[in-house]
C-alpha cells in the first residue's frame, strides 16, 4: 500500500482537498420556513429585522424575496404572495427555484410568528459560519504567500481584525435595556460619588482639581490630551497613569493586607522606550532631575533616594508597552489579554499619530487612517469598559495666533478625533511662549522703554512661572473650562496648584 511520508510537502493534501470540497454551512429549510412566516404574517418581520439582512441568506433568491418583503413592510405596505407575485414574474428572480409558484410553496413551509425569531437566528448563524470559512480560507491563502508583502505577524493581526469586525458587526447581541435597570446603574454611580471624598465616582487621576471637574475617569470614555511640542503632554499622561495606579493600590490596602489591586494601568509608549518612561516617573517621584540622572551627575544621597523610591514604585500596578508604530489590532489584543489575566483599569496611548491602522487595511487618506484609529480606541474603551487616554499632536495653526491657547480646530485631522472623543483636553503653558518673547535691547530706541518692557515681561514671567493650564474644550458628561495646574519643568512634573498657601508642599 502506498503511503505519503508525513514530512513530505504533499502530506495532508487529501485533508485540505476534503475541506475545500465541503458545502458551505446553510439551512435552506430554515430560510423557507422564515420567508413563509413573513409572507403569511408581516408582524413576524419585527422579530428578525434588527439582526437579519438579505445577504445573510445562503440562497440568493431567498435573499431577494426577503429584500422585497423588507422594502414593502418598512414602507408600511402589505407584503404577501399577491403583492409580490407581479414583481417577481417580471424580474424572473424565481425562475431558478421554480418560478412565481415558488411563493405559494413557501407558505406551506411556514412556521408560526412565535418561531420566526428562532429561524431567523438559524439563518444568521449559518451566515456567520460561512464568514468564518471565508476568513479561514483568507488566512490559509495569505500564509501560502497570496499577499507576500504581509509578514506572518501582520497576517496574524489582519486575521484578528477580520474576526473582531465579524464579532462587532455580525453579533445579534445588544438591544434595549429597561429604564429600571438604567436607573439602578445611575443610582449606584451617584451613591459611589456621594460616598467618595471629593465626589469622585470614577478612577482618580491624582490631580485634585481635574477630578473635581470630571468626577474621575469613567469606563468606556475616550479622552484626548493634546498640545504643541514641549507643553508636557507625556508628563501629564504619566502623572495621571501614576495617580490612577496609586489609587488602585490604596483601594486594595483599605480592603485588607494581601489584597491585590483590582486591575492594572497600561501605558503604550510609541515615542519613548520603557526605561526612559520609567526614568521620568522616578525623576518625578524622587524629585531628581531626569537630565542629571541620565548624565550620572547626582550625589550618593540622590542615588540612594533614587533606589529607595524605585522600590516603593515597584508595587504599582503599571505596565509599559514600548512597541513602535503599534497597530490598533495589536493594541486591542494586548489589552484584552491584560484584562483577562491581570485586570485592566486604564489605557494610555502616547501618542495617536504614531499608531497604525489594522494590518491589511489601506486607508485612502491620512484623515481616514486617523478616523479608523480613534474609532478603534473608542471601541476598545467600550468593549473592555475602561477609560482610554490618547495623546495627540496639534497643528501649527496655534503658532500663527496672538493667543496661543489651543482650540478644537487645532487638532490634526480634527474632525474624527473631536467626534469620537468623549473628552478633549489641551495642555497649555504660557511660560513657554513668554520665554520666547523676552525683550531685546536692540529693538528699542532708548533704554527707558526697554527697561519698562523688561519689567513688564519679568512680571508676566513671574505670574506664569511653574503654572500650566489644562483646557477642557469638550466633555460629554460634564462642564468645559480650565483647570489650573502646578508644573515643575526641572522634573517635568505636574501637580495640584495651591493658590491659597503658595509656599506649601504640592502633591
Amino acid at each position: 500500500m502506498n503511503t505519503i511520508d508525513q514530512a513530505s510537502p504533499f502530506a495532508g493534501v487529501d485533508g485540505l482537498l476534503g475541506l475545500s470540497q465541503r458545502t458551505p454551512p446553510h439551512n435552506y429549510q430554515a430560510e423557507q420556513a422564515l420567508l413563509g412566516a413573513l409572507l403569511a404574517n408581516n408582524k413576524a418581520y419585527e422579530r428578525v429585522s434588527e439582526f437579519l439582512a438579505p445577504e445573510h441568506f445562503a440562497e440568493a433568491a431567498h435573499g431577494r424575496i426577503y429584500r422585497a418583503i423588507q422594502r414593502r413592510v418598512e414602507a408600511g405596505q402589505l407584503a404577501d404572495v399577491v403583492t409580490l407575485r407581479p414583481e417577481f414574474e417580471h424580474s424572473g428572480v424565481l425562475d431558478e427555484v421554480g418560478g412565481p409558484a415558488y411563493l405559494a410553496q413557501l407558505l406551506t413551509a411556514m412556521v408560526g410568528i412565535i418561531n420566526a425569531g428562532e429561524y431567523g437566528r438559524l439563518v444568521h448563524d449559518c451566515w456567520l459560519r460561512r464568514q468564518l470559512v471565508d476568513v479561514g480560507e483568507e488566512v490559509v491563502n495569505r500564509a501560502f504567500g497570496a499577499e507576500a508583502e504581509l509578514s506572518a505577524k501582520e497576517q496574524l493581526e489582519a486575521a484578528e481584525q477580520r474576526l473582531f469586525d465579524l464579532a462587532k458587526d455580525g453579533g445579534t447581541e445588544g438591544g434595549f435595556v429597561t429604564f429600571e435597570r438604567a436607573l439602578t446603574d445611575a443610582v449606584e454611580l451617584a451613591a459611589k460619588a456621594f460616598s467618595t471624598p471629593g465626589g469622585v465616582s470614577g478612577l482618580p487621576s491624582g490631580l485634585r482639581d481635574l477630578d473635581a471637574k470630571t468626577g474621575g475617569m469613567h469606563g468606556s470614555d475616550l479622552m484626548i490630551i493634546a498640545g504643541r511640542p514641549a507643553m508636557g503632554k507625556t508628563a501629564l499622561a504619566t502623572k495621571i497613569a501614576f495617580g490612577a495606579a496609586q489609587a488602585l493600590v490604596r483601594e486594595a490596602q483599605e480592603k485588607g493586607e494581601g489584597v491585590q489591586p483590582r486591575g492594572t494601568v497600561a501605558i503604550f509608549s510609541l515615542e519613548m522606550s520603557a526605561d526612559q518612561l520609567a526614568t521620568r516617573l522616578l525623576s518625578e517621584a524622587a524629585r531628581i532631575s531626569g537630565d542629571k540622572i541620565r548624565r550620572g551627575d547626582i550625589s550618593q544621597r540622590d542615588f540612594d533616594r533614587f533606589v529607595e523610591v524605585s522600590r516603593e514604585l515597584a508595587i504599582l500596578p503599571l505596565v509599559i508597552d514600548d512597541t513602535p508604530a503599534i497597530t490598533i489590532s495589536a493594541l486591542r489584543t494586548r489589552c484584552r489579554r491584560l484584562k483577562r489575566t491581570r485586570g485592566l483599569e486604564l489605557v494610555v496611548v502616547d501618542y495617536l499619530q504614531l499608531m497604525r491602522p489594522a494590518a491589511g487595511t489601506r486607508p485612502e487618506s491620512r484623515v481616514l487612517e486617523i478616523s479608523m484609529i480613534t474609532q478603534g480606541l473608542k471601541a476598545i474603551a467600550k468593549e473592555l469598559s475602561v477609560p482610554v487616554i490618547a495623546l495627540s499632536q496639534l497643528s501649527r495653526a496655534v503658532e500663527q495666533r496672538e493667543d496661543k491657547r489651543p482650540q478644537l480646530s487645532d487638532l490634526r485631522e480634527s474632525g474624527s478625533i473631536e467626534q469620537d472623543a468623549d473628552m478633549v483636553m489641551f495642555v497649555y503653558r504660557d511660560e513657554y511662549y513668554l520665554a520666547q518673547r523676552a525683550p531685546k535691547e536692540m529693538g528699542f530706541d532708548n533704554g527707558g522703554k526697554f527697561e519698562e518692557a523688561m519689567t513688564k515681561w519679568q512680571a508676566d514671567m513671574e505670574m506664569a512661572h511653574n503654572k500650566a493650564e489644562l483646557i477642557i474644550s469638550k466633555q460629554r458628561h460634564g462642564p468645559t473650562g480650565t483647570v489650573k495646574l502646578f508644573f515643575e519643568s526641572e522634573f517635568t512634573r505636574f501637580g495640584d496648584l495651591d493658590v491659597v498657601h503658595d509656599g506649601s508642599d504640592r502633591h
